[in-house]
């Protein structure tokens, strides 16, 4: 299975993509049933000038394994790409459906067609439109009873509405679920308060507001690898 260096850095530490390599060749090898459609996509993504942001293949593992070990029927993800981390979450975890939702429309199609060679149409449903708006139209169907709860959410998507979609997700979710919000730590500089660039701003105002949100206990987990230094925010609603 592919492990590249996805987020260059002039601070990248060698260290980190080796040992992604190594344990990687290891844990997920080639052999694996879905180490084809995985490779696949993160090429037919690059072929299509899709921006190399994907999970690594660490991360996307680690999130699969989690859905699996939480017995997640239903996941939700905000923010699609080529569908790299869609296809990890489904493929380990045959038992669970999987929305994604994506603003991009040459995106939408790069992943819906990634999705199809991998043959996961069946349990990955990707919906085009601006975020917030299909998050509210979800939320609704969720409360109305016509979708299920969620069991799990990835958001990756616009950083300046991460808090926004952390809400509409906390009202979709079952007790005890984890909201997953990715590229908070920004290479450290969500520590940095000269920084004000507006991502790291927003990031900011997502950790400071989840610490006072009633019914939820996150933490920020810092994270190294092929993705050089970043973390997520991992939220459980009560």
């Amino acid at each position: 299975m592919t492990t590249r260096n996805i987020w260059p850095s002039s601070g990248n530490d060698p260290r980190w993509t080796a040992v992604d390599a190594y344990s990687c060749k290891h844990l997920n090898p080639a052999s694996r049933p879905n180490a084809k459609a995985l490779d696949d996509t993160l090429t037919a993504s690059d072929a299509a000038g899709l921006p190399p942001i994907s999970l690594s293949p660490a991360q996307g593992k680690f999130l699969a394994l989690h859905c699996r070990a939480a017995g997640v029927t239903h996941a939700l993800e905000v923010g699609t790409l080529g569908g790299y981390s869609a296809i990890w979450i489904a493929s380990e975890n045959p038992h669970l459906r999987l929305t994604t939702v994506e603003y991009n429309k040459t995106h939408v199609e790069v992943a819906r067609k990634n999705i199809e060679l991998a043959g996961l149409s069946d349990r990955i449903e990707v919906i085009h439109g601006a975020g917030l708006d299909v998050l509210a139209r979800l939320r609704d169907e969720v409360t109305a009873g016509t979708r299920p709860q969620f069991g799990f959410v990835l958001i990756d998507a616009d950083k300046e509405n991460n808090w926004n979609y952390l809400k509409l997700a906390k009202d979709m979710v079952k007790p005890n679920s984890v909201i997953c919000v990715d590229n908070v730590v920004r290479e450290g500089q969500l520590a940095d308060f000269t920084n004000r660039d507006p991502h790291t701003v927003a990031s900011r105002q997502l950790v400071e507001n989840a610490g006072k949100e009633p019914g939820v206990d996150s933490v920020v987990v810092q994270t190294v690898g092929v993705k050089w230094y970043d973390g997520w925010l991992w939220v459980v609603v009560s």
